[in-house]
């Protein structure tokens, strides 16, 4: 049975600059731990130097066992690839070295290259390839309803994100390792799947250690949380239902600490300076003068407490205006392939959940409203002074890559560099002004994209996944800000929280058919 212990590890960045200090925890056998913080704390950092791709510069990480990785960004390729991808190590280097024997073969079939390949099939075998691919095909059937001989070697653009996480989480539970780390597993996927992962995560033997924003899937599949934050690490060893306050309580804990050692300090130098001024012209009290200033010296020196650790402030201004009355108006849109015919109204002010299983032409809906030529037929209007938003799920954004970001800001938007980096410190991004928008976490660029959406102006928000990659207090923040936000809001969602604080609701069911409601439905 796989564990997992971190001791006293230190992580520095490129510029010498400390991202972990001296973190330690432990994540028992069969334990689900929950790994949550501020975008950019180090949580895929941390993630990565537990597999053993980042070397540590002080301290020691062990895990009792093989890892199995799933990374927050989807693969390219095909299915194979994908599967590989998560496969134990030997498997992977059989894999490949199998592959170039193939290759040699097809250009020169002779005996020397004959045997080199089937010395590579030989190899494969004993890695454990031939298998894997067993469960591999319980994996496909499971994930796309179709053995993996008939999907091997399809590409990857082919499959929905939700599809290809699905096939890596059944490929990883079903896999030999004894120990998963998962960053972001549920982005991409549906409300279904997500409640599939819950099930199968509580009942897995594995030792988990999964990184998440989706709220409820903390709840349900966790049952202790380490914090990163402030450089350092803490664990709170109840589930997800207990955690915010027990981050209180520890918050009060360590600023009664720091008051106290505050308070004792100052006494301490109080009674120093005292004794130095009174040992000036009495030689009885110069002894006492040298043990107070040894005591204060040697309290100086073990160091204060550590601070209680500095609360996010994301500040999410969305502003929007006044707009028509029928903020957008769809009669008989038909999206093609996708969608039966439907009308429906949506009012200004109003903030409407689009739901539905994946691949039932949510993303699509937003697309058009957006203005990009979607195929359909009917019509799907935008009322007076009603200016799109649209916030992508992909974080695809070409238009955006290659430039620092605080450029970007102040390019789009005719501002003076002081402006776009109060701007950027709103959302907390201002560190990474000068870095370009390929280089940020999903978080960041997440905030990034909201922060655009603000000074655009947009009327009317069209958001598509829009917490998949915010902390949760980056969350929280968006939620505020929608809240006041004068203008009207559609938003693609499976985060089943964020879609609580919704007005009503299209959902888009896997027959075509779109409903309204007034409560959530993710079964349909």
């Amino acid at each position: 049975m796989g564990h997992i212990e971190v001791s006293g590890l230190t992580y520095l960045l490129p510029d010498g600059r400390p991202l972990l200090r001296e973190a330690s925890f432990k994540v028992g056998p069969g334990a689900k731990a929950a790994l949550v913080g501020p975008n950019g704390a180090g949580k895929t950092t941390l993630l990565r130097l537990i597999a053993g791709e980042l070397a540590p510069a002080e301290g020691r990480v062990s895990a009792g066992g093989g890892v199995g990785v799933m990374r927050q960004f989807l693969g390219v390729g095909t299915v194979r690839d994908l599967l590989l991808e998560v496969a134990p190590p030997q498997v992977r280097a059989a894999a490949r070295a199998l592959g170039s024997a193939e290759a040699a073969l097809r250009s020169r079939d002779d005996e020397p290259r004959q045997l080199a390949y089937a010395q590579a099939i030989a190899d494969y075998a004993d890695a454990g390839g031939y298998e894997l691919e067993v469960a591999w095909d319980a994996c496909a059937t499971q994930a796309l309803g179709l053995p993996y001989e008939e999907v091997r070697g399809r590409s990857l653009a082919t499959l929905s994100g939700g599809e290809q996480k699905r096939l890596m989480l059944e490929a990883l539970l079903r896999g030999p390792d004894p120990i998963l780390l998962l960053d972001e597993p549920d982005n991409y996927l549906d409300v279904p799947a997500k409640q599939w992962l819950e099930r199968a995560i509580r009942a897995s033997a594995k030792t988990v250690l999964l990184v998440s924003h989706d709220r409820r899937l903390l709840a349900e599949a966790a049952d202790r949380v380490i914090t990163v934050e402030d450089r350092g690490v803490w664990v709170h060893g109840g589930g997800f239902a207990g955690y915010a306050e027990a981050r209180a309580r520890r918050k009060e804990r360590l600023e009664e600490r720091r008051r106290r050692w505050d308070e004792e300090h100052a006494r301490l130098r109080r009674l120093a300076d005292a004794l130095r001024r009174g040992s000036a012209g009495n030689d009885a009290l110069a002894g006492a003068y040298r043990s107070a200033l040894t005591r204060l010296e040697r309290f100086e020196r073990a160091g204060p407490p550590p601070r209680a650790p500095k609360e996010q402030n994301v500040r999410v201004r969305l502003r929007g205006g006044r707009t028509g009355k029928r903020a957008v108006t769809c009669e008989e849109l038909e999206l093609t392939g996708l969608l039966r015919p439907f009308s429906a109204q949506v009012l200004y002010g109003e903030r409407v959940g689009v739901l539905g299983l994946n691949g039932t032409g949510k993303s699509h809906f937003l697309r058009l409203l957006a203005g990009e030529p979607i195929p359909h037929t009917g019509s799907a209007a935008l009322g007076a002074r009603v200016r799109p938003g649209h916030f992508t799920q992909t974080h695809l954004r070409p238009d955006l890559t290659g430039r620092p970001i605080a450029e970007t800001v102040m390019e789009r938007h005719a501002l003076t560099r002081n402006e776009a980096m109060a701007a950027l410190a709103r959302y907390e991004l201002a560190p990474a002004g000068g870095r370009p928008f390929e280089t940020l976490s999903g978080g960041q660029q997440a905030r990034l994209q909201i922060l655009l959406l603000e000074l655009s102006g947009a009327t009317l928000l069209l958001l598509d996944e829009p917490t998949d990659n915010l902390d949760l207090a980056s969350a929280e923040a968006l939620q505020r800000g929608l809240a006041a936000y004068e203008g009207t809001v559609l938003a693609v969602t499976h985060d089943r929280w964020f879609a609580d604080d919704l007005d009503r609701y299209l959902i888009f069911g896997a027959d075509g058919v779109v409903r309204e409601s007034d409560d959530p439905r993710w079964d349909v």
